[in-house]
């Protein structure tokens, strides 16, 4: 029976060790090193710039495997976090063995695994990106009397190639398109068979919107889309996802960039996410009559610190050349139903009145309705690929927190709802608060909700303090006007950071 749960689950290591991947041990690893012939550990940690950093380690003997998986080893965290003293800095790395997988790329029999930071006396290292989102789900779920705090992220990117003459779409009209016309389905699916075997839980892909010529390069926009899950497992996913897509992408020969903008008047690229709150297995958002009264709060916490979020997924000055009206990316602090416009959006759920769909479109089929219900969420569309995963997650649990706390919660939510496309309609923009335009905007933000994420000890005040620093680093609070369209300025912005995150 066991074996049945697990046949059809992509990760090798689930199907050798029959597990889930949250209940692997040192143990497992030792017989996965065994089975499989492993000759290199990879350890695997986040840095300041959001991107995944590595350590390569040849197994030498049984005892020395066993060493490495217990003691894990020191590191430079000088280096990887710049607000740390050179004096003080040495950090160790400790591997969680729920996010082994096999490196599908190395030559060499490659065990991977994430790490947490321990500092000299063995605690986990305050300012760590990982420890701040475990810091940040604690206190959610002690705010909200056990209730957890769940997310999915959309990872939207663009393939840069050298241009073919066959088949090519209009521009900005790839949404969904199918090969030829879009020329790079093969890579996304390739992506998305070796995100799965490492673990991540994918919803689906398809190409965007985004597609374009300039010179004699051209780029196609495509999304990888995941299924909702624990806070920590989804951003392991995301930082995992990213790291193997860039891999393949150098594989294939092609430039593969999360960064926010491309050029004047194309589509940008997001990493939307989507959060739900579920208890015992039930999803809190949907009520009787709709959102609940837990969905509304949540709402109103992420709408109340909207601005000083985007220090979290907004992080360099091409993240505001995305945030600008009718490019699909929101401008205004609001939300809706289904609705483009709004920074938060209620997608299409399947509650009352959708029937038994698949009965009616397939005849032969019983009616017999099911309870979807657990599949709605709420979605946040400001963050983008230049976001640091775990802090951008944990900033959004301690808004949603922050919700339960305000007075007044559902009423802050309702006065913010809009049913239109905003910018359409000029006395609903009137009335709605802007977006920062800049990350000197959005630093003042951070400098002026600090104390919130400060509280209960999640984001330490260093590492705010180090973020703020960041941000006002660019100079970019007049940037955008300074710019304008002029393609040429921003495409040389752009190449500054094509590889953010």
């Amino acid at each position: 029976m066991a074996q049945d749960n697990f046949k059809m689950n992509p990760n090798r290591l689930v199907q050798f060790l029959q597990k889930p991947m949250k209940d692997f041990t040192k143990d497992d690893m030792m017989k996965v090193i065994e089975e499989f012939e492993i000759e290199m550990i990879n350890f695997r940690y986040m840095g300041n710039d959001g991107r995944l950093k590595t350590l390569n380690f040849i197994i030498h003997s049984r005892e020395h495997a066993e060493e490495i998986l217990t003691s894990g080893e020191r590191v430079d965290g000088s280096s990887l976090f710049p607000f740390l003293e050179a004096g003080s800095s040495d950090l160790y790395v400790i591997p969680r063995f729920r996010t082994a997988f096999i490196n599908p790329f190395a030559e060499i029999p490659t065990l991977d695994i994430l790490c947490n930071f321990y500092t000299k006396d063995g605690e986990p290292f305050d300012m760590a990106p990982e420890y701040t989102l475990h810091k940040a789900g604690e206190a959610f779920r002690k705010a909200t009397g056990g209730m957890e705090f769940e997310v999915m992220g959309e990872l939207e990117y663009y393939v840069i190639a050298p241009k073919e003459d066959m088949y090519l779409p209009a521009d900005q009209r790839g949404y969904h398109n199918s090969m030829p016309f879009c020329k790079f389905e093969n890579y996304r699916t390739e992506a998305m068979k070796l995100i799965a075997e490492a673990g991540g839980l994918i919803k689906y892909g398809h190409s965007e919107v985004g597609n374009f010529t300039l010179g004699d390069l051209m780029y196609e926009q495509n999304e990888i889309e995941f299924l909702p899950t624990t806070l920590e497992d989804a951003a392991d996913q995301l930082v995992i996802a990213k790291w193997m897509m860039r891999e393949l992408g150098y594989q294939y020969g092609v430039t593969v960039t999360f960064a926010p903008k491309i050029t004047v008047g194309k589509a940008g690229s997001g990493m939307h996410v989507h959060t739900r709150v579920s208890k015992d297995g039930k999803n809190m958002y949907v009520g009787e009559n709709g959102l609940s009264e837990v969905a509304h709060k949540t709402i109103a916490g992420i709408l109340s610190l909207a601005g000083s979020l985007t220090a979290f997924g907004d992080t360099n000055p091409t993240s505001y050349f995305r945030l600008v009206p009718h490019q699909e990316a929101p401008t205004n602090i609001c939300w809706g139903d289904r609705n483009r416009s709004a920074m938060v959006r209620v997608p299409l759920g399947w509650t009352k009145g959708s029937g038994n769909m698949m009965a009616h479109c397939n005849p032969l089929e019983k009616n017999d309705a099911v309870d979807f219900s657990y599949k709605q969420t709420i979605e946040l569309r400001t963050p983008d690929g230049s976001a640091n995963v775990y802090l951008l997650l944990a900033g959004m649990t301690v808004a949603a927190r922050h919700g339960f706390e305000m007075e007044n919660a559902v009423q802050y939510a309702k006065d913010r709802y809009v049913s239109v496309n905003i910018f359409e309609h000029e006395e609903v923009l009137k009335r709605l608060e802007v977006l920062p335009d800049s990350c000197a905007a959005s630093a003042d933000l951070l400098e002026r909700d600090r104390k919130i994420y400060e509280e209960q000890g999640i984001f330490n005040p260093a590492l705010i303090d180090g973020i703020l620093k960041d941000l006002r680093s660019y100079n970019d609070r007049t940037l955008r006007a300074d710019i304008g369209n002029d393609q040429q300025k921003i495409l040389e912005l752009v190449e500054t950071f094509i590889h953010c995150g």
